[in-house]
């Protein structure tokens, strides 16, 4: 007699057993989910999957990336390694000044013009020169080649940040995608399209910069921003950032002393010691914080500031303390996001959705357990049984995963439901077979599972190399497909080789049947 071992059968049974009850709050209405939370203790399963922007509706926001705004940095960079350079190597200029996508330079002495060429070319190879206005002119714009260089890596480097940014605030699943040049498909379930648009849209660039003094004009320029705390005043500054958001290594919301609003934060290592140095330099001395191009506070640095952490403090609230910290967790855009495009997906649609979902994969369950009843007798009802407990314990695992559900998910599960009626049909042609080569009924059993379980092992490992190729490159929809087709994979090898088999040999115990047609 084959002989399950006790518990091995307790874990099978506790595993079905989880997973209906895992799984059975995505059964509830809204509200009988909201009381199941209220009323049951923190240790019972309530979660749900969550459902994606095509079931659930929620924001789709089209943004369009200020490239010129990036051009613009890069032209102030130059200028300022320019302005530096030629300092040292006593290059003398009357005028140098920043113009779209490279600088202009006017040089004191054409005898020196040579000279001043091979010193921008240094700076930066990727440059095109044009003649100037007259032999002392000479300007500079980026090439082609690096023009597509600095937007695609913008764009790519925005598309990460607003990543990071929409899947702290809760959200699971967003859609963000570059379209043409120099746009960003943003699509996430649930949310609200003016809280969305409020963190993502923030540039949330932050710098320290010191405070230029009266009469002292700095290597690298200067630049006079506007202060928040104080309407109207502004302050003039460095224009080279001593400390640049790209240092810190954490920043999150807390209180200060009088209990007003501020945000911590730390720098790493590098960030550490370049403060400390800068501060020890200029004790006795203003520097000004910077967030988006306005100045948010300015301290004086009363002794070294060695430890690398510290604390922005100003007209904060409690949320826009919370949303400053998150910004700056997630990171600063490298440049501003213009929305072109706003739209709100409605619940109703995804409802209709649901419906059509809900509906497919009963269809696909209810067809398939007639064909495994036709086909195969009791043991197709064993295989129904298997594969409604394989669609429970899938939900189950993407219900503690909090998982995202969407319209291709849904076609996962129901192919799904087809993998799981592969393997049991494997099992029993394989029954058949042995059976009709005069073995006995408990003997081919155990030889139907045991030599089946080669073919479905193969069979369910290429499904899931292919479903964990569209997870690693796949967006959005394609994603929560290869999700449910994952977990799908997994749920039906347990079902078709464990959980019927455990039925099977349940019932041949306890019926001692004879004889099965074959």
């Amino acid at each position: 007699m084959i002989h399950i071992p006790r518990w091995k059968a307790v874990l099978i049974i506790l595993a079905c057993v989880l997973g209906i009850l895992y799984s059975l709050p995505n059964a509830l209405s809204p509200d009988n989910q909201t009381l199941l939370k209220n009323r049951l203790p923190g240790w019972m399963p309530t979660q749900t999957v969550n459902l994606g922007l095509d079931l659930r509706g929620g924001a789709h926001l089209l943004y369009e990336v200020d490239l010129n705004t990036v051009y613009k940095e890069r032209a102030d960079l130059l200028v300022q390694d320019a302005r530096s350079e030629l300092r040292e190597k006593k290059i003398g200029y009357s005028r140098i000044g920043a113009v779209e996508k490279g600088l202009r330079v006017v040089l004191r002495d054409a005898a020196q013009k040579q000279e001043a060429l091979s010193t921008l070319r240094g700076i930066n190879p990727n440059l095109t020169f044009t003649d100037g206005a007259d032999a002392l002119t000479i300007e500079a714009a980026l090439n082609e080649a690096e023009i597509k260089m600095v937007a695609d890596q913008t764009l790519s480097q925005s598309i990460e940040i607003v990543r990071r940014r929409v899947d702290e605030i809760g959200t699971t699943e967003p859609v963000i995608v570059r379209q043409g040049e120099n746009r960003i498909l943003l699509q996430v379930p649930g949310a609200n399209a003016e809280d969305l648009k409020r963190i993502v849209g923030t540039t949330a660039k932050l710098t320290f910069h010191l405070v230029a003094e009266p009469g002292n004009t700095s290597p690298g320029g200067t630049r006079t921003l506007p202060m928040t705390d104080e309407p109207g005043q502004s302050l003039a500054i460095d224009r080279k950032a001593m400390i640049t958001g790209e240092m810190l290594d954490s920043a999150a919301p807390g209180f200060g002393q009088s209990g007003e609003a501020i945000v911590t934060f730390r720098m790493n290592s590098a960030g550490a010691r370049r403060f400390c140095t800068v501060s020890t330099e200029q004790v006795g001395k203003p520097f000004a914080i910077v967030l988006d191009e306005k100045i948010i506070s300015a301290p004086v640095i009363r002794e070294p500031i060695c430890g690398g952490s510290g604390q922005i403090s100003g007209s904060f609230t409690v949320q826009s303390a919370n949303d400053l910290a998150l910004l700056l967790r997630a990171g600063a855009l490298p440049a501003p996001l213009n929305v072109v495009e706003e739209r709100t997906v409605g619940p109703s649609l995804g409802a209709d959705s649901i419906a059509s979902g809900a509906k497919a994969c009963f269809m696909a369950l209810v067809f398939v357990a007639i064909f495994c009843t036709l086909s195969y007798g009791l043991f197709g009802i064993f295989a129904t049984i298997g594969i409604v407990m394989n669609v429970t314990i899938l939900m189950a695992i993407m219900s503690v995963l909090q998982a995202t559900l969407t319209l291709p998910g849904i076609a996962g599960i129901v192919l799904t439901i087809g993998l799981a009626v592969d393997g049991n049909v494997l099992v029993f042609e394989r029954i058949k077979e042995e059976l009709r080569d005069g073995r006995s009924i408990l003997s081919a059993i155990d030889a139907g599972y045991t030599r089946a379980r080669t073919t479905i092992t193969d069979s369910n490992a290429t499904s899931l190399i292919a479903a964990l190729i569209l997870f690693s490159f796949g967006t959005g929809p394609i994603k929560g497909f290869a999700v449910t087709m994952c977990i799908g994979v997994a749920t039906s090898y347990f079902c078709a080789l464990m959980l019927t088999r455990l039925m099977v040999l349940t019932w041949y115990n306890w019926a001692k049947p004879k004889a099965i047609a074959a």
